[in-house]
């Protein structure tokens, strides 16, 4: 339930709701917002009463949520969550383009993927420092290393870097040195690890399981921000499926259903998705037009040298046609 306050309503006549659902047992989650707070319900095991608050002073409405998670909804936040980075803001009315390596492989490439990222109009940094690989045998990242190499970065281009964190463990060397923190696709249901991340004063973007479906990825989300963190960027990144086409099969279709469902920034990793370079740039344009905030794409200097999905990276001089394209397609949409 969302308890809507009157704008003239008072921080005593606040906390006397407050204290009315905590008294219950239930969970009070204030949420400014304009002119007014509202107060969201949480932990509540079935229907609460809206009798118990309709009398209170200071109450405009006491509103039933329908959906399973409540924080990401837009039932309870009606208007869209602006996160900002740094110098960049991700969200409603802003194209959010985020480049670099799959995997962080040492200072020099890095260094000069990163120039070249800046050049052509990334905003964000993107690389790995600890990476999840399928084989034991194949490159792990650099781990804390990476992330130095990464902080160097951000010093010298002026940009925002993200990167995945993997486990508890790493969790606070992760949040140390990024300015995003990433929860990637295999650990979209590890709970443990999203409730950490809502502890964390860093935001999170939070990847698509392979095979979540809408309600799955948003519940997951609905940890981070129930745990404290209001500051989380959704990710598709392609689902498995049948296709042999393609690694992943682009959802394009979550990007209005999410937009229309919850308030927080949704962007789109078409490098994952697609596997192949060749479909990079046309996901991403596909993508901009569904309405997304933003793209996170891979780029490498030397992609047949890379030693992380060197087949899915753009060389430099493609990613600059696709920051064109995008932010053109974003402009067309915003006239």
């Amino acid at each position: 339930m969302l308890i809507v306050m009157d704008k003239n309503a008072t921080a005593a006549q606040i906390d006397q709701v407050v204290r009315t659902i905590e008294v219950r047992g239930f969970t009070a989650r204030p949420i400014p917002g304009g002119d007014r707070v509202s107060i969201g319900i949480l932990n509540n095991a079935g229907p609460v009463d809206p009798a118990l608050f309709a009398g209170l002073p200071g109450v405009k409405d006491a509103i039933p949520v329908t959906r399973p998670y409540k924080l990401v909804s837009r039932e309870i936040q009606p208007a869209d969550t602006l996160i900002r980075v740094g110098k960049v803001t991700i969200g409603q009315g802003h194209l959010t383009i985020m480049g670099g390596p799959c995997a962080i492989e040492g200072e020099a490439p890095a260094m000069a993927i990163a120039e070249q990222v800046k050049a052509a109009g990334g905003q964000i940094f993107r690389g790995g420092a600890f990476k999840p690989r399928t084989s034991p045998y194949t490159f792990q990242g650099l781990g804390l290393e990476g992330l130095k190499i990464m902080a160097k970065i951000r010093e010298r281009f002026d940009m925002p870097v993200v990167t995945e964190v993997m486990d508890g463990e790493t969790f606070d060397q992760v949040e140390e040195y990024a300015d995003i923190v990433q929860i990637g696709t295999r650990n979209m249901q590890n709970f443990s690890l999203l409730k950490r991340a809502g502890q964390s004063r860093r935001p999170v973007m939070l990847k698509r399981g392979m095979s979540a479906t809408l309600e799955e990825w948003l519940m997951a989300a609905e940890y981070i921000l129930a745990g404290g963190n209001s500051n989380v960027i959704l990710c598709e990144r392609g689902v498995r499926t049948f296709v042999r086409h393609s690694r992943n099969t682009l959802d394009l279709s979550v990007v209005p259903v999410i937009l229309k469902e919850s308030h927080l920034p949704i962007i789109v990793d078409p490098s994952h998705a697609a596997g192949v370079r060749d479909q990079v740039l046309p996901l991403s344009r596909a993508a901009v037009a569904a309405g997304a905030h933003g793209l996170m794409v891979e780029v490498h200097h030397q992609p047949d040298q890379a030693l992380s999905d060197g087949a899915q990276s753009l060389y430099p001089e493609q990613f600059i046609t696709l920051c064109g394209h995008a932010r053109r397609m974003h402009a067309m949409l915003q006239e």
